[in-house]
């Protein structure tokens, strides 16, 4: 005491209080309750949602990866939408950090999806102004802005009091500014790809809050019939599909959490593959993009579950490879311009 300079009584509440510290009060199972449901996002879509135990893990990094035209970004802008939402419908009552390095991001599309998805919420035009207001959108167009942005990504959250934080796409820049077939660059693409991750790991943790980022594809060359994951419905071995994988490599799949990758089934439908997950199955739902965003197609039901292993950084994805068209459906005086040529 005499060291320390406190009394006897000012000891005495200092090892009660690491006391309480070392061994915690009893928790009731209503605090437990209350905390599991803030341990997830939902997406608003129910199958999905279900699926994943409740929706986007927070603390967590969700990768959204497909070929162009499945809706990826149509996928963050509806999240972002829902992000901003009071909590009684479902929402953060939070802002949003959105990086753009594609120059996709387009805010007549947000207001589009907030209308569309809840025009009874969003028939006052404040309400708008309120929740595009609270998208905070950061144009990054190298890897060196995007990793200095991140690096202050911190002070962002808390200025903009962000409970959701978008990058779309994390493949963008990367791919563009490394090409992996001169000498070294390979190792330079993979500690830029290792930092970006840890640092939104690190921010996904300390604030609690759900990552979402997206990704671009590759060709993988390979038998693909020897991964054994393209048995579930729309990824047959039909011989006018195209199969193509997530890109940034084997490594990088490692460092997200989950993985959803969306994929061409028609012209108009698309599916979305949970192809990693720390709490769901592999699983396959069938959805369509409308003005409201990402709509689920068929009941809650209409979802196939495979509970075999998949690699997630192999998992084939189906791609749209050209375009019918039908000249029985077109005007029959272009018709008749086609057969005299």
């Amino acid at each position: 005491m005499r060291l320390a300079g406190q009394s006897y009584q000012q000891v005495l509440m200092l090892l009660q209080s690491v006391s309480q510290a070392c061994a915690p009060s009893m928790t009731t199972a209503l605090e437990v309750w209350k905390q599991r449901a803030d341990l997830f996002f939902s997406t608003s879509l129910p199958a999905l949602d279900r699926l994943l135990q409740g929706g986007l893990p927070r603390g967590t990094l969700t990768e959204v990866t497909g070929p162009s035209g499945c809706g990826k970004s149509q996928v963050c802008m509806m999240l972002s939408v829902l992000a901003t939402l009071p909590k009684y419908m479902g929402g953060l009552d939070s802002g949003v950090i959105y990086i753009d390095t594609e120059s996709a991001f387009s805010a007549e599309r947000l207001v589009e999806i907030a209308q569309s998805r809840f025009p009874d919420y969003f028939c006052e035009k404040e309400r708008v102004l309120e929740m595009a207001g609270r998208v905070h959108l950061f144009r990054e167009l190298t890897c060196q802005d995007v990793l200095d942005r991140l690096e202050r990504l911190e002070e962002d959250i808390i200025s903009s009091k962000a409970g959701l934080v978008i990058l779309d796409s994390v493949a963008s820049v990367v791919r563009k500014e490394y090409d992996t077939t001169l000498p070294g660059n390979l190792t330079h693409r993979s500690n830029l790809l290792g930092q970006e991750a840890a640092t939104l790991k690190y921010l996904a943790q300390a604030f609690h809050i759900p990552v979402v980022l997206t990704n671009q594809i590759t060709t993988h060359v390979g038998d693909r019939g020897e991964r054994g994951a393209a048995s579930f419905r729309g990824a047959s071995d039909e011989r006018d599909s195209g199969y193509v994988t997530a890109a940034l490599g084997n490594t990088w799949s490692h460092s997200v959490n989950t993985r959803l990758i969306v994929q061409y089934v028609d012209a108009h439908q698309r599916q979305i593959v949970i192809a990693k997950s720390p709490v769901a199955p592999f699983a396959v739902l069938n959805y369509t993009v409308q003005k409201e965003g990402i709509r689920l197609e068929g009941n809650d039901d209409n979802q196939e579950m495979l509970h075999q292993g998949t690699d997630p950084g192999l998992q084939p994805i189906r791609v749209r490879t050209g375009f019918n068209y039908n000249l029985t459906q077109a005007n029959p005086a272009a018709v008749g311009h086609l057969k005299r040529l």
